[in-house]
C-alpha cells in the first residue's frame, strides 16, 4: 500500500492476513444490500447434487425440483404482499441447483443464486437472476444466507454438500439457534432412508425421538407443496425472518 492510498481502496491489505475481517464482512454485507434493494423479503432453500443431471439415472429428480420451484414461485407471485416473498435460493450451481433456479425463472419470479468457487463442478447456472447472484469464498458465510432468510428448505438428493448443509440446519432448529422453525422436507423418501438411518440414531439415543419430527419427506411436488403451504401462509405477517429485524411485509391472506 503506498502512502496516498487510502486503506480501503488498498487491494493489497484487502488481500492480506490482515483484511481478512474485510473480507468476511463483505461476504455478509454485499447479499443483504442487494437483498434489500431487490425487496427480497424471506426464502425457500433448495439443496441437492451439483452431479445431478436431467438426462442421468436420477433425472427425475431434476424434474421434480424444477417442478417444485415453478409451483412455489408461482404461488408466491399470487400473493398480495409489497416484498418479494418465498424466493428460490440455491447454491447457483448445476444438477438440482439448476433446476430449481430454472422452474422458479420459467414461472416468472426472480430466484437467487449462492455460488462458490470449486475445482471441479461449482459453476453458476444461466437460470439465477443476475441481481440476486452471488460469489463467496467463505463457506460459512455462505451457509449464514442459507439460513439468514430462509422459511423452508427442501433436501433433494446429494452428496457431501447437501449432507452438510441438511444437518446444520437441522442442528440450528434442534438447538433452537433460530428464532423460528424451518420447515425441512427429505424429497425421496427411498434414497434418505437408504443414506441416514434417522430411526437407529434414535434407538442409540443419540438424537430424541422428537427430532424426527424437525423433518418430512416428501415423494412429489404436490405432496411437497401441500406440506409446504400451510407453514408458509401461517408466516405471511411475520417479520423478516433474520437473525436481526430488518423490515416488515405487509401482505393479505394467502389464496388456498
Amino acid at each position: 500500500m503506498t502512502e496516498s492510498t487510502l486503506a480501503y481502496r488498498s487491494d493489497e491489505l484487502l488481500d492480506s492476513d490482515d483484511g481478512r475481517p474485510l473480507r468476511i464482512l463483505s461476504e455478509y454485507l454485499g447479499p443483504l444490500r442487494a437483498f434489500r434493494r431487490e425487496r427480497v423479503h424471506d426464502t425457500i432453500v433448495f439443496f441437492g447434487s451439483a452431479r445431478l443431471r436431467e438426462d442421468g439415472p436420477l433425472g427425475r429428480y431434476y424434474d421434480d425440483a424444477r417442478e417444485l420451484a415453478r409451483r412455489i414461485t408461482e404461488w408466491s407471485l399470487a400473493l398480495p404482499c409489497d416484498a418479494r416473498r418465498f424466493v428460490v435460493c440455491t447454491g447457483g450451481g448445476g444438477g438440482i441447483m439448476e433446476a430449481a433456479n430454472r422452474g422458479a425463472r420459467e414461472a416468472g419470479g426472480r430466484t437467487i443464486g449462492l455460488n462458490i468457487g470449486l475445482p471441479h463442478e461449482q459453476r453458476p447456472n444461466s437460470f439465477v437472476t443476475p441481481e440476486l447472484s452471488f460469489e463467496f469464498h467463505y463457506f460459512f458465510t455462505r451457509k449464514l444466507w442459507f439460513a439468514h432468510l430462509a422459511r423452508a428448505m427442501v433436501a433433494f438428493p446429494g452428496g457431501f454438500g447437501t449432507l452438510d448443509e441438511l444437518c446444520e440446519v437441522l442442528t440450528l432448529t434442534q438447538t433452537k439457534k433460530l428464532p423460528r422453525e424451518i420447515p425441512v422436507l427429505l424429497y425421496g423418501r427411498e434414497f434418505w432412508q437408504e443414506v441416514i438411518r434417522f430411526e437407529s440414531l434414535a434407538r442409540l439415543g443419540l438424537i430424541g425421538a422428537q427430532d424426527l419430527d424437525l423433518f418430512q419427506f416428501a415423494d412429489s411436488p404436490g405432496e411437497a407443496m401441500d406440506l409446504l403451504r400451510p407453514r408458509l401462509s401461517e408466516s405471511l405477517d411475520g417479520p423478516t425472518p433474520a437473525f436481526a429485524t430488518t423490515s416488515t411485509c405487509r401482505c393479505g391472506p394467502a389464496q388456498p
